[in-house]
């Protein structure tokens, strides 16, 4: 279809009084649609987040998930009182590595400071380091590389100093 037959087509169906035109020419379907009166007078909803529904928020730091993990030998039973869980702050694609080729920021069992980086979430093409907000030791790291997070999803438990 040609570019200048288009643009015809488009001022002509504009200043018509029709609210919707479809025309095959040449294997091509071409589909307009215009606003009706009801439709314009309607303001336009923005999108919102949904509620994420959320427990009480604990003056203690959060209990980590109760399921025993193999790969987190330090973690005694009856101990999981005292560990804090990091939570994802955005919904993005969680990175345990700054690039593919690169070592993961932190491994189980490795000690970690207040302010370190544990992860990128990558959220609309920006990355964003995620850092602990507690000292500690990494005992769990609960997210696949790789993998889609929620909003307060749990990433990682530390068992703090």
């Amino acid at each position: 279809m040609d570019l200048n037959y288009l643009k015809k087509l488009l001022k002509i169906f504009d200043e018509s009084s029709a609210t919707e035109l479809t025309i095959e020419e040449e294997g091509i379907t071409l589909q307009m649609a215009k606003a009706t009166a009801q439709q314009v007078g309607v303001p336009a909803m923005p999108y919102m987040m949904p509620a994420m529904p959320q427990a009480a928020v604990p003056s203690a730091p959060a209990p980590a998930p109760a399921a025993p993990q193999a790969a987190a030998p330090a973690a005694a039973a009856g101990s999981d009182d005292k560990m804090h869980t990091i939570m994802s702050p955005i919904v993005g694609t969680f990175y345990r590595a700054p690039s593919p080729d690169a070592d993961a920021f932190v491994q189980i069992g490795q000690h970690v400071n207040a302010g370190d980086t544990l992860c990128i979430v990558e959220a609309m093409k920006l990355m964003n380091e995620i850092e602990s907000d507690a000292s500690g030791t990494v005992v769990k790291i609960l997210v696949e590389n790789s993998q889609p997070v929620e909003y307060n999803q749990p990433m990682f438990v530390i068992k703090p100093d």
